[in-house]
């Protein structure tokens, strides 16, 4: 299994940019499919954006769209959330999961622990 260390989180102003990563240990990154999640307090986790084992495929949630980038270094073990143009909604606890894409309709297994950003208008 992999282990997961988000970071990168903290206070921003709105229309800043943060950028995320997330460190995986304990196993070859390419072995999964990665996304990242947010939480709003009071909300449901949402999916934000999702890249494929070997980076050729990415998927946005509307929210994130135009704004967030996300890509991977499989060799670094790596994933990364580029945020652009924040907005105060965008404030959540960000989680990197991980899919092992080898197993047929795997659901997001591994989890990180989570890193804050607060944007502040």
């Amino acid at each position: 299994q992999v282990q997961l260390v988000e970071s990168g989180g903290g206070l921003v102003q709105a229309g800043g940019s943060l950028r995320l990563s997330c460190a995986a240990s304990g196993g070859a990154l390419s072995l999964y499919a990665m996304g990242w999640f947010r939480r709003a307090p009071g909300k449901e986790r949402e999916f934000i954006a999702g890249i494929s084992w070997n980076g050729d495929s990415t998927s946005y949630a509307d929210s994130a769209k135009g704004r967030f980038t996300i890509s991977r270094d499989n060799a670094k073990k790596t994933v990364y959330l580029q945020m652009t143009s924040l907005k105060p909604e965008d404030t959540a606890v960000y989680y990197c999961a991980g899919r092992p894409w080898v197993v047929a309709d795997s659901g997001y297994n591994y989890w990180g622990q989570g890193t804050q950003v607060t944007v502040s208008s």
